[in-house]
């Protein structure tokens, strides 16, 4: 064999064959080395599609690097000489094909770089890591953006980033249409007949390569979560880069105006769904936004929705990436509301009576998606309320989606939707009662609880919750600013009324509200 100067391990999550692992790659010299791992569908209970679109996606770009010529080991899962984690298998392949170096783009994932600098060190072996250029900004600079700053806020690093790039700014250097953000624009409700006519969603049939991912996650998985039926997502650049053109051409234009609406049996509506293609780096987010822009400057989109979706590439994403590496690993184990609560079981099928939850958990079981409100402010709600252990709930929200890679899944979890890091990464917990979904969704008209109740047989779970989390937290979050007129209002009840709440509160927690369909 051969000897091997650089092997470049490429990660499932790391897909673009111009990454920065193969600058100065010679394929006379070098090799990639690919593997598909048990371990990455059981260290949290993967969902099926999630499986899916991880090893179909590698498989299509192991034969696109083949195609143009690399080298490529590739280990699949069902290998009988696979090892069945990435460490084990990279340790027994460094001892068989002997590389001078391994060389790797930076991956997602706090837990995979440790286990592959403590390989690189056993075997005594140099282990190169690149900046991941997948990004605008690289972890160093937003380590600089931090800074002495005593608080962080995601506004504040986004008009950085507008300017910075020049992304939807004037020729004299000011926020296009004179306002950094639109948000007031795009936080309306859908009319009482509903959203209309969505645009049917990018589909993209399995292949041959994606049918045999399928039949072996059907078989190796089978008491894994989510269903295969539906799975229709891109798993190539060329299926990324028309889902983006769908995207622009098809949706961008409404994007923004409903865009924290809900419906039930609606999943798509006129969101991106490009955060997976994004997330496994078969679109580069540079190419995103410039598609998004140059569809506003054209006179395609309105500049609301534009603001609106490049906020959520340039301002969030990023944001939540640096906010990862620069806190990692204590950030994982915040959990400054000291909520210990298990996630109630029902998460993973769905079997709840509360229509709200029924209808978002189970297009994510169905498709392994289900857009940002459902998940911030229906799942991750209700998690906040009940007081789930925050672990638990990131465990839940990386195992069920297809878009899951911890770098984002993790902030936006621990900090935007639990508030687990006290407030480092947003200014208040989403806390609201079922009000909330009954003014963005007509979830309530079909649900067997009242939003505007918070005790009785028929009150809303999500409104008695919203008032025991006010009363629980009373001391923490009366120091917030933002929540000390709720804080008001929750300590204008009256003792029985507080009891009462509390009293219910307990029952759903054991169970013995709303937990079965």
């Amino acid at each position: 064999m051969q000897p091997v100067r650089n092997l470049v391990v490429v990660l499932g999550d790391q897909l673009d064959l111009e990454a920065s692992g193969f600058d100065g790659f010679d394929p006379l010299l070098d090799a990639v080395w690919m593997t598909e791992v048990a371990e990455e569908s059981t260290h949290v209970w993967s969902s099926k599609q999630r499986t899916a679109l991880f090893l179909s996606a590698m498989r299509h770009s192991a034969a696109e690097m083949r195609a143009a010529g690399r080298v490529v080991h590739y280990t699949a899962i069902d290998d009988p000489e696979g090892r069945g984690t990435l460490a084990d298998q990279l340790t027994v392949d460094v001892v068989r094909l002997e590389p001078a170096s391994l060389v790797m783009t930076a991956p997602g994932d706090w837990r995979v770089l440790e286990s592959l600098r403590r390989v690189a060190a056993q075997a005594d072996i140099p282990l190169e890591i690149r900046e991941d250029r997948h990004f605008f900004c690289t972890v160093r600079e937003f380590a600089a953006h931090v800074g002495e700053r005593s608080t962080l806020r995601m506004e504040y690093f986004y008009r950085e980033q507008r300017r910075r790039f020049g992304i939807l700014m004037t020729p004299e250097g000011k926020p296009e249409g004179g306002a950094w953000n639109y948000d007031a624009e795009n936080r309306k409700a859908f009319p009482a007949q509903g959203p209309g006519m969505v645009p049917p969603r990018a589909v993209f049939a399995p292949d041959e390569i994606t049918r045999d991912v399928l039949t072996l996650v059907a078989a190796r998985f089978a008491d894994h979560p989510g269903r295969l039926d539906t799975f229709a997502w891109p798993v190539s650049r060329a299926q990324a880069l028309e889902s983006l053109t769908l995207f622009i051409d098809e949706r961008l234009p409404w994007f923004g105006d409903a865009q924290d609406a809900m419906w039930p049996g609606e999943p798509w509506l006129w969101h991106a769904h490009l955060s997976a293609a994004m997330n496994l780096k078969l679109l580069h987010p540079r190419e995103v936004v410039a598609a998004a822009e140059a569809a506003y400057r054209a006179g395609h989109a309105p500049l609301a929705s534009t603001e609106g979706f490049i906020r959520q590439i340039l301002g969030w994403r990023e944001y939540v990436r640096g906010i990862y590496w620069t806190q990692m690993p204590e950030y994982a184990r915040h959990n400054a509301l000291d909520a210990h609560e298990p996630l109630p079981e029902w998460h993973w099928t769905g079997d709840t009576s509360m229509a709200c939850l029924a209808d978002a958990i189970g297009t994510t079981l169905e498709n392994g998606y289900a857009h940002h409100i459902q998940r911030l402010m229906v799942t991750g709600l209700y998690a906040l309320l009940l007081g789930v252990e925050p672990t638990d709930l990131h465990a839940w929200y990386l195992a069920v989606y297809v878009d899951a890679v911890e770098w984002v899944e993790l902030p936006n979890t621990m900090g935007m939707s639990q508030f687990a890091d006290g407030g480092l990464m947003g200014s208040k917990p989403y806390a609201a009662s079922g009000a909330y979904i009954s003014r963005m969704s007509p979830h309530c008209r079909a649900c067997p609880f009242d939003p505007q109740k918070r005790i009785g047989a028929d009150a809303c779970p999500i409104t008695t919750l919203y008032w025991d989390f006010l009363m629980r937290n009373e001391t923490t979050l009366a120091a917030n600013p933002r929540m000390a007129l709720q804080v008001r209002n929750a300590r204008l009840l009256d003792e029985e009324e507080r009891t009462a709440i509390s009293g219910r509160a307990a029952a759903i927690r054991r169970g013995e509200v709303g937990a079965n369909a």
